[in-house]
């Protein structure tokens, strides 16, 4: 070996090549480490901003009633009509308002404050009440019990979400204001839950801006001066013999009345039906039993997740069996020429245009042309087909590409067809890779929006669909109906669709990772 061999396998500078590559190596797997850390780091905190707003759209509060069913309230046009007692939602919140004004009868003779208090139940949440009976026509004539949903506003305000609040309890006179002695802010409220007869149960501003009222007719109490972090009072006048009984809390409201959907009164109200054990919070499960409404604390994703279930039904029957089918003639059976060479460009083409298009393309043939129904699961499972079919042949084509020659060679080799050897031994063994390209090309089309919202399946759908024909919303269409409502109520909602949406991904490539392990070969 000469010396410049020498030089070039095992001197110093061959070291100093290796020690390169190496450290090239090491740098290649840090690389990639990070990438992949990042991406898990990015995607770790998407899931926990969802989830962290959707929390509270997993609750709601209810609030128990114990009614009489009157026959000429309830059913004023018979009790063999039940469809009408279905319907008859306005006699049922008759009875909700009357029991709310028994429960607070110093509002009886206040208009403005019966308006305030019938607000704490929407008329609409008497719906589920009225469908109860009428299922159950003997619940008339007699006393029953039922849970109404509170009012989004009054329920996100139980959940902490309308405005910082401190609680203080009144248990003597307290003797220390702020530095400056400043008055107190305008926007201070106290309010008292009830438990105390007659309680109106809310503290309005005195004339002036410095001093609130406890009130229930005379006053009970009055409050003035406060600190900056609203934990020192002190109390000039006012007989606190009358809570003997219960200790007065003072709740120090951060937001003012005026920019607040609740008010002070309201959020009294809701402190005293909580103190009575009337308000409870439990698991919101109108949130996959219902449909859509108008009221975040009624709407429910059961009709759009039926929607998309029949849309991705459409989907399959149209997408799947003409992809393999054209997969397998291109593949196994198509000469190789200048057409067949054409087609495969323009299909690679397909699977690059954007969705939006598609959705064009259904508007104009199947909505204008064949004049199909608008918002219907059929036609948007036809668009969704038409968009996901240049990604099932793609995927089958590379699945049966995968297939080692010798398999048809041996199977033609032993007398077998051209067809006998396809459909026998090759489809079988690339059915793994066509069953995940196709769940993976569904994924994508659940997840679509565009094309959807030009077809007109973001109408407003209050029913669960029973068929593909029926009127019908998908997840991802609702996800963007939500997400433009004005009520703070909304976005909790939004963010829980989401997370349905993304479990509904996850199962379907869930789905395609085991089908591929179980049965992929390795040749």
């Amino acid at each position: 070996m000469t010396e410049s061999e020498t030089d070039l396998f095992g001197g110093p500078e061959a070291e100093a090549r290796l020690k390169k590559r190496y450290a090239a190596e090491r740098r290649f797997r840090l690389y990639g480490l990070s990438a992949i850390i990042t991406a898990l780091v990015f995607l770790v905190l998407l899931l926990v901003s969802i989830g962290a707003q959707a929390g509270p759209a997993f609750t709601r509060h209810t609030i128990s009633f114990d009614l009489s069913l009157p026959a000429d309230i309830v059913a004023p046009t018979g009790l063999d009509d039940t469809a009408a007692i279905a319907r008859n939602v306005s006699g049922f919140y008759q009875l909700i308002r009357e029991d709310l004004v028994r429960t607070f009868p110093e509002t009886k003779d206040n208009r403005p404050a019966r308006l305030e208090l019938s607000e704490l139940v929407t008329r609409l949440a008497a719906l589920p009440m009225a469908r109860e009976v009428a299922a159950n026509p003997a619940m008339i004539g007699r006393t029953g019990q039922f849970e109404i949903a509170l009012s989004d506003d009054l329920s996100l305000y139980l959940k902490g979400l309308v405005t910082d609040e401190k609680r203080l309890t009144l248990s003597g006179p307290v003797q220390v204001l702020t530095a400056d002695a400043t008055p107190a802010l305008p926007f201070v409220r106290l309010i008292r839950p009830g438990g105390f007869p007659g309680l109106l149960n809310a503290v309005d501003k005195a004339g002036d801006t410095s001093t609130i009222l406890l009130q229930s007719g005379p006053a009970l109490g009055r409050v003035e001066g406060f600190s900056a972090d609203g934990l020192d009072m002190r109390i000039l006048a006012g007989n606190w013999q009358a809570f003997a009984d219960t200790t007065p809390v003072a709740h120090i409201l951060a937001v003012p009345e005026s920019e607040r959907n609740v008010t002070d009164r309201q959020i009294a109200w809701v402190l005293s039906l909580k103190e009575q054990g009337r308000i409870k919070a439990g698991f919101n499960t109108a949130l996959f039993t219902s449909a859509d409404s108008t009221y975040p604390e009624l709407a429910g994703t059961l009709a759009a997740i039926v929607g998309s279930l029949f849309t991705m039904l459409v989907t399959a029957m149209l997408a799947l069996p003409i992809g393999v089918m054209a997969a397998l003639y291109l593949e196994e059976f198509s000469p190789q020429n200048r057409l067949t060479m054409l087609i495969e460009v323009n299909i690679n083409n397909l699977a690059a245009v954007p969705s939006i298009i598609f959705g064009l393309l259904g508007a104009a043939i199947f909505l204008n042309v064949m004049d199909l129904q608008r918002s219907a699961p059929i036609v948007g499972g036809l668009v969704l087909g038409l968009m996901t079919l240049p990604v099932v042949i793609i995927a089958s084509r590379a699945s049966l590409k995968a297939v080692p020659p010798s398999i048809r060679d041996a199977a033609l080799g032993i007398g077998a067809s051209k067809t006998q050897s396809v459909f026998h031994h090759v489809l079988p063994l690339a059915a793994p890779g066509i069953f995940t390209g196709a769940i993976i090309g569904m994924a994508r089309a659940l997840g679509e929006t565009a094309p959807l919202l030009l077809i007109g399946m973001v109408a407003f759908v209050a029913e669960i669909p029973s068929g593909p024909g029926d009127e019908s919303t998908v997840l991802p269409v609702l996800i963007y109906k939500w997400s433009t409502g004005a009520e703070r109520a909304w976005e909790p909602l939004t963010a829980a669709a989401i997370i349905i949406l993304l479990v509904f991904m996850v199962v379907m490539n869930a789905a395609a990772v085991f089908l591929r392990r179980k049965f992929e070969r390795r040749w």
